[in-house]
């Protein structure tokens, strides 16, 4: 079986997961864990690296609109550096800053109401995560 790629974006509260298809074409929201910290955390994406098969993990980097750093990005980092000592996976990062509003525009296309959407939006943020990740990836080659 061919290996997936995980995305993840952080988040203080809940932390979104996606997963691309086997072949890396496609990108699929697949949960919301709640932050319960880096070690409950760091639990749950274990068992979820290994159900799936992961090779790479990429993790949202919130930068500012600019480009630089803000407190989010840094504690992003954190979580990122805290990852890539505890998992033998490879961890990235990679830059989401228009991710939470191209979900929720995508939940809106889906007819999902806030209610539903506000549950959803995180998982579909590292959806979003991962499909301009796969997409880059392609142009590249």
């Amino acid at each position: 079986m061919t290996a997936r790629i995980m995305a993840i974006d952080y988040g203080t509260k809940r932390v979104g997961i996606a997963f691309s298809d086997p072949l890396g074409l496609f990108a699929t929201p697949h949960s919301v864990l709640e932050n319960a910290g880096f070690a409950a955390l760091l639990s749950e994406i274990q068992k979820l690296i290994e159900a799936q098969n992961v090779n790479l993990v990429l993790v949202g980097m919130p930068y500012a609109i600019d480009g630089s750093l803000s407190p989010k990005t840094k504690e992003t980092l954190e979580f990122m550096k805290d990852l890539q000592q505890s998992l033998q996976t490879r961890v990235i990062p990679y830059d989401e800053r228009y991710s939470s509003c191209e979900a929720e525009a995508e939940l809106k296309k889906m007819g999902k109401t806030w209610q539903q959407a506000r549950k959803m939006v995180d998982a579909m943020a590292a959806a979003m995560i991962l499909k301009s990740y796969l997409e880059n990836a392609q142009d590249a080659k």
